[in-house]
Protein backbone atom coordinates (compact mmCIF):
# COMPACT_ATOMS: atom_id res chain seq x y z
CA UNK A 1 0.00 0.00 0.00
CA UNK A 2 1.30 3.39 -0.77
CA UNK A 3 2.16 5.72 1.75
CA UNK A 4 -0.73 8.07 2.25
CA UNK A 5 0.24 10.38 5.01
CA UNK A 6 2.75 11.17 7.45
CA UNK A 7 2.18 12.45 10.57
CA UNK A 8 3.06 15.91 11.84
CA UNK A 9 5.83 14.58 14.16
CA UNK A 10 7.07 11.73 11.70
CA UNK A 11 11.24 10.89 12.49
CA UNK A 12 13.72 9.40 10.15
CA UNK A 13 15.25 6.26 11.22
CA UNK A 14 18.94 5.45 9.06
CA UNK A 15 19.27 1.72 9.96
CA UNK A 16 23.41 0.73 9.72
CA UNK A 17 24.56 3.34 6.86
CA UNK A 18 27.85 1.64 8.47
CA UNK A 19 31.41 1.91 6.67
CA UNK A 20 31.29 -1.98 7.45
CA UNK A 21 27.47 -2.95 6.31
CA UNK A 22 27.63 -0.84 3.43
CA UNK A 23 30.96 -2.32 2.01
CA UNK A 24 28.75 -5.94 2.16
CA UNK A 25 28.18 -6.91 -1.45
CA UNK A 26 24.07 -6.26 -1.39
CA UNK A 27 21.20 -6.97 -3.83
CA UNK A 28 18.49 -5.62 -4.78
CA UNK A 29 20.10 -2.54 -4.66
CA UNK A 30 24.03 -1.51 -4.28
CA UNK A 31 23.84 -0.11 -1.06
CA UNK A 32 25.22 3.41 -2.77
CA UNK A 33 22.10 3.87 -4.08
CA UNK A 34 20.60 3.03 -0.51
CA UNK A 35 22.97 5.66 1.27
CA UNK A 36 22.36 8.49 -1.23
CA UNK A 37 18.41 8.08 -1.13
CA UNK A 38 19.28 8.01 2.96
CA UNK A 39 21.13 10.85 2.62
CA UNK A 40 17.78 12.60 0.82
CA UNK A 41 15.65 11.69 3.26
CA UNK A 42 18.00 13.35 5.84
CA UNK A 43 18.70 16.41 4.41
CA UNK A 44 14.53 16.43 3.85
CA UNK A 45 14.11 15.74 7.26
CA UNK A 46 16.50 18.32 8.63
CA UNK A 47 14.99 21.27 6.34
CA UNK A 48 11.53 20.88 7.81
CA UNK A 49 13.28 20.31 11.64
CA UNK A 50 12.12 16.55 11.76
CA UNK A 51 13.88 14.45 13.74
CA UNK A 52 16.93 12.49 12.41
CA UNK A 53 17.76 9.02 13.54
CA UNK A 54 21.57 7.28 12.63
CA UNK A 55 21.87 3.91 14.14
CA UNK A 56 25.24 1.62 14.35
CA UNK A 57 25.68 -1.77 15.25
CA UNK A 58 28.48 -2.67 17.42
CA UNK A 59 27.70 -6.22 18.44
CA UNK A 60 25.64 -8.98 18.06
CA UNK A 61 23.32 -11.12 20.65
CA UNK A 62 24.96 -13.66 22.14
CA UNK A 63 22.80 -16.65 21.95
CA UNK A 64 23.72 -19.59 19.74
CA UNK A 65 23.01 -19.93 15.88
CA UNK A 66 23.23 -22.59 13.15
CA UNK A 67 24.84 -19.52 10.80
CA UNK A 68 28.04 -18.76 11.39
CA UNK A 69 29.04 -15.54 12.61
CA UNK A 70 31.88 -13.68 11.58
CA UNK A 71 35.08 -14.36 13.59
CA UNK A 72 37.40 -11.69 14.77
CA UNK A 73 37.80 -7.98 15.58
CA UNK A 74 36.14 -5.84 12.63
CA UNK A 75 38.46 -3.10 11.49
CA UNK A 76 38.70 -0.03 13.42
CA UNK A 77 36.59 2.13 11.31
CA UNK A 78 33.68 -0.82 10.89
CA UNK A 79 31.14 0.80 12.99
CA UNK A 80 31.31 4.65 11.25
CA UNK A 81 28.60 6.29 9.99
CA UNK A 82 29.23 6.80 5.95
CA UNK A 83 29.93 10.31 5.47
CA UNK A 84 27.06 10.68 2.70
CA UNK A 85 24.98 11.19 5.22
CA UNK A 86 25.68 14.28 6.77
CA UNK A 87 25.29 13.59 10.30
CA UNK A 88 24.40 16.96 12.25
CA UNK A 89 25.03 17.65 16.31
CA UNK A 90 21.23 17.67 16.67
CA UNK A 91 20.81 14.40 15.18
CA UNK A 92 19.87 11.08 17.60
CA UNK A 93 22.47 8.59 17.43
CA UNK A 94 21.79 5.13 18.39
CA UNK A 95 24.23 2.55 19.03
CA UNK A 96 22.73 -1.21 18.97
CA UNK A 97 23.86 -4.10 19.99
CA UNK A 98 21.86 -6.80 17.87
CA UNK A 99 19.36 -6.55 15.07
CA UNK A 100 16.73 -3.75 16.11
CA UNK A 101 17.55 -0.47 17.09
CA UNK A 102 14.87 -0.64 19.99
CA UNK A 103 16.18 -3.45 22.32
CA UNK A 104 18.34 -2.41 24.77
CA UNK A 105 18.89 1.08 23.57
CA UNK A 106 16.98 4.27 24.28
CA UNK A 107 15.40 5.33 20.81
CA UNK A 108 11.87 4.87 22.17
CA UNK A 109 12.62 7.68 24.92
CA UNK A 110 14.35 9.94 22.41
CA UNK A 111 11.32 9.75 20.03
CA UNK A 112 8.81 9.75 22.91
CA UNK A 113 10.38 13.10 24.14
CA UNK A 114 9.85 14.65 20.73
CA UNK A 115 6.29 13.76 20.56
CA UNK A 116 7.15 10.98 17.32
CA UNK A 117 4.28 9.39 16.30
CA UNK A 118 5.29 8.12 13.18
CA UNK A 119 8.82 6.74 11.73
CA UNK A 120 9.63 6.39 8.11
CA UNK A 121 13.04 3.84 7.82
CA UNK A 122 15.35 3.25 5.39
CA UNK A 123 18.68 1.40 5.56
CA UNK A 124 20.77 -2.31 5.57
CA UNK A 125 20.24 -4.51 5.71
CA UNK A 126 16.31 -5.01 4.95
CA UNK A 127 15.54 -8.21 6.34
CA UNK A 128 17.73 -7.60 9.59
CA UNK A 129 18.59 -4.29 10.78
CA UNK A 130 15.24 -2.76 8.95
CA UNK A 131 12.82 -5.59 10.06
CA UNK A 132 13.47 -6.03 13.51
CA UNK A 133 12.95 -2.06 13.91
CA UNK A 134 10.34 -2.02 11.78
CA UNK A 135 8.79 -4.67 14.18
CA UNK A 136 9.32 -2.89 17.59
CA UNK A 137 8.05 0.54 16.30
CA UNK A 138 5.00 -0.96 15.11
CA UNK A 139 4.81 -3.34 18.79
CA UNK A 140 5.43 0.51 20.98
CA UNK A 141 2.72 2.13 18.91
CA UNK A 142 4.55 3.88 16.37
CA UNK A 143 3.04 4.32 12.62
CA UNK A 144 5.76 2.79 10.23
CA UNK A 145 6.61 4.12 7.02
CA UNK A 146 9.66 1.95 4.67
CA UNK A 147 11.40 3.93 2.24
CA UNK A 148 11.82 0.61 -0.45
CA UNK A 149 13.46 1.59 -2.64
CA UNK A 150 16.29 3.06 0.33
CA UNK A 151 16.59 -0.22 1.81
CA UNK A 152 18.94 -3.61 0.69
CA UNK A 153 19.64 -6.63 1.34
CA UNK A 154 22.83 -9.34 1.40
CA UNK A 155 19.64 -11.91 0.20
CA UNK A 156 17.71 -10.79 -2.44
CA UNK A 157 15.19 -13.57 -1.14
CA UNK A 158 15.18 -11.86 2.16
CA UNK A 159 14.49 -8.90 1.02
CA UNK A 160 11.83 -9.78 -1.11
CA UNK A 161 9.73 -11.43 1.42
CA UNK A 162 10.45 -8.11 3.54
CA UNK A 163 8.72 -5.50 1.52
CA UNK A 164 5.92 -7.83 -0.18
CA UNK A 165 4.91 -9.58 2.73
CA UNK A 166 5.80 -8.51 6.18
CA UNK A 167 6.32 -4.31 5.83
CA UNK A 168 2.80 -4.46 4.50
CA UNK A 169 1.14 -5.92 7.46
CA UNK A 170 3.54 -3.52 10.27
CA UNK A 171 2.81 -0.03 8.20
CA UNK A 172 2.49 1.34 4.56
CA UNK A 173 5.65 1.48 1.63
CA UNK A 174 6.84 3.54 -0.38
CA UNK A 175 9.65 5.43 -2.90
CA UNK A 176 11.98 7.97 -1.53
CA UNK A 177 9.88 10.18 -4.14
CA UNK A 178 6.87 9.97 -2.91
CA UNK A 179 8.07 10.01 0.79
CA UNK A 180 9.88 13.75 -0.10
CA UNK A 181 6.28 14.78 -1.85
CA UNK A 182 4.06 13.59 1.38
CA UNK A 183 6.70 15.86 3.08
CA UNK A 184 5.76 18.80 1.26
Amino acid sequence: MPATTLDATTALVLIDLQRGIAGLPCVPLPSAEVIERGARLADAFRTRRLPVVLVNVTGGAPGRTESPRPGGAPPANWAELVPELGRQDDDILVTKQQWGAFHGTNLDLELRRRGVTQIVLAGIATSIGVESTARAAHEHGYHVTVATDAVTDLDADTHRNSVEKVFPRLGETDTTEAILALLG
